[in-house]
């Protein structure tokens, strides 16, 4: 299978499904103030699948889960996947792309995933 390639830029609906999901887990207005600092980042910064879903403590997902499967047949038909949005903390916060993340550690653990970053208010 090929390898993946990646967006320099994550999709615009990124943004509103990690904002819907932080919501989840905090206020909605810091959810929307960690949204917007991301949507603002011009950086990305790359990790190893392996150590997002360690700092994450969350499980990888099988190859035949509906989205994984769906962002692996995205590679091999050469279509681009999004970059990764993240909250940093203990445990890291993946709030949007967690099956592309899933997704590049079957193909290749050791490959870097470009990622936006924003860091929760101390």
């Amino acid at each position: 299978m090929k390898s993946e390639q990646w967006k320099s830029e994550p999709e615009d609906q990124d943004y509103p499904a990690a904002q819907s999901y932080l919501s989840l887990l905090m206020d909605p207005v810091e959810a929307q103030r960690l949204v917007h600092g991301l949507q603002t980042s011009t950086a990305l910064e790359h990790y190893k699948a392996k150590d997002i879903l360690r700092a994450s403590a969350l499980a990888l997902l099988p190859e035949d889960n509906v989205h994984v499967a769906s962002d692996l047949a995205k590679v091999k038909s050469g279509k681009p996947l999004s970059p990764v949005l993240l909250v940093r903390g203990q445990p890291l916060t993946i709030a949007d792309g967690y099956h592309r993340v899933c997704a590049s550690y079957h193909l290749a653990e050791n490959a870097d995933i470009p990622c936006r970053i924003v860091d929760p208010r101390p």
